[in-house]
């Protein structure tokens, strides 16, 4: 039998379609704390750590105790809204995850997300048993483009960089795996370019034997 080969999945607009709960959660945890925010504020921050996040938002008054307040607060909200409403996955993705699983492919998430967050999606979605690692916002220091959270994601299945595709929807996920020596599939669901191996509008656009191609460009 081989080295490990994995696939590491962004969760946020990658595996799911989250950003209007994301949005609610928010707006509603900052408005409780009487600062307003506006749907284009928080679209230009989707996808970045709380900490990043707050500290663009609320300037010097973004202490370590505010963040962690506001941010346990908020994500607090994000997982109820998946547990009461529910949340679907990408197009593509359920059969690319279990196609994967079945072919004997390790899979772990690679998120700016709590890991709470990501427990809770898999929960939700029932797919938890096709993934065997997780690196979440309190596995690194760095956000994107940073490559740590896919270095840390690789780590957590005992794969090689060179054994890893990473699947990505934004930019700076694709310049970290490309930093940490990965190959990368974009899904460019709004036609945003993507500086991936591999670009698609939609995961179930892609072709059968997609990952496995990726792979034997790095000669694995």
């Amino acid at each position: 039998m081989g080295a490990p080969r994995a696939v590491l999945w962004d969760m946020d607009g990658t595996l799911i379609d989250s950003e209007e709960y994301h949005w609610i959660a928010w707006r509603d945890t900052m408005a409780d704390r009487g600062s307003a925010i506006t749907r284009e504020q928080f679209r230009s921050s989707f996808g970045t750590r709380n900490d990043a996040i707050l500290t663009n938002w609320l300037g010097v008054e973004a202490t370590p105790q505010v963040i962690a307040g506001i941010g346990d607060e908020k994500e607090k909200r994000y997982r109820d809204l998946v547990r009461d409403d529910g949340i679907s996955l990408m197009p593509g993705v359920e059969r690319w995850v279990h196609g994967l699983h079945e072919q004997g492919w390790l899979q772990a998430i690679a998120s700016a997300a709590p890991r709470l967050n990501v427990e809770a999606i898999l929960d939700a979605l029932a797919i938890a048993d096709c993934f065997q690692g997780i690196a979440s916002a309190e596995d690194v220091k760095n956000g994107k483009p940073d490559p740590e959270v896919f270095l840390a994601a690789a780590a957590s299945v005992g794969a090689a960089p060179e054994r890893c595709i990473v699947v990505e929807d934004a930019a700076a996920g694709i310049e970290g795996a490309r930093r940490a020596g990965m190959r990368s599939i974009g899904v460019s669901h709004t036609g945003t370019l993507l500086n991936a191996d591999l670009v698609v509008a939609s995961l179930d656009l892609l072709d059968d034997n997609a990952f496995e191609s990726l792979l034997r460009r790095n000669g694995c």
